[in-house]
């Protein structure tokens, strides 16, 4: 007797995402997808260990969209990342996969970029901010980015972003993250130095392999 597969109908995603889904073509979620979806729909905080091209980005990133709340114009979500190239493409799948949500804004902000015209992208407000660990905490340190109404923290290949030396930046923006935040973590590989984040900054996190 065949399993019943699982679709994307099933989890609780609303109409606009589940109507951009069907738009690509996709009916069934991904065995990540399927395993963390849930839990991160939930708000539980998150520990995924996942390879890039397994569909992770839109593991975190459908829960996310469906839970904004789109007259906030302050950030609502941090999304960390190990390098301006994998900031760039996160962002952009998030962008299409929230295509039918209207008026939807995510940042990308990284280095290498002008400063000037990212904290003018940020004066206008954002729901979602994709970045790098340093860009963000420079702009934490000028007071242009503000984390009050975050409630979710993203780290996106954690395993890269701390052999890259990101580890001070990482734990430095992870403390001001507000106590009530959901935190998500995904990483290839679990080295000690994820373990240690993992430990001190996830409560009791859901395992998703």
């Amino acid at each position: 007797m065949q399993d019943s597969v699982i679709q994307f109908s099933d989890l609780s995603l609303n109409d606009s995402i589940l109507s951009a889904l069907d738009g690509m073509g996709f009916v069934s979620p991904t065995p990540i997808q399927a395993a963390a979806i849930p839990h991160l729909l939930e708000g539980a905080d998150a520990l995924g260990k996942a390879q890039t091209g397994t569909g992770k980005t839109a593991a975190f990133s459908l829960p996310l969209l469906n839970k904004l709340d789109l007259n906030q114009r302050k950030p609502q979500a941090i999304v960390l990342a190990p390098t301006r190239e994998l900031a760039i493409q996160v962002a952009a799948e998030m962008k299409n996969l929230g295509k039918n949500i209207k008026g939807l804004k995510v940042l990308e902000i990284y280095g290498g970029a002008s400063i000037v015209d990212q904290m003018r992208a940020l004066s206008r407000g954002a729901h979602i901010i994709v970045g790098t660990p340093g860009r963000v905490k420079d702009l934490l340190n000028r007071d242009r980015l503000n984390l009050g109404e975050v409630h979710t923290f993203i780290l996106d290949e954690a395993d890269e972003m701390l052999k890259m030396g990101f580890v001070d930046d990482v734990t430095w923006i992870l403390e001001k993250a507000p106590d009530t935040a959901q935190r998500i973590l995904f990483s290839a590989t679990m080295p000690p130095m994820v373990k240690t984040i993992v430990d001190r900054y996830l409560r009791d996190p859901a395992r998703v392999d």
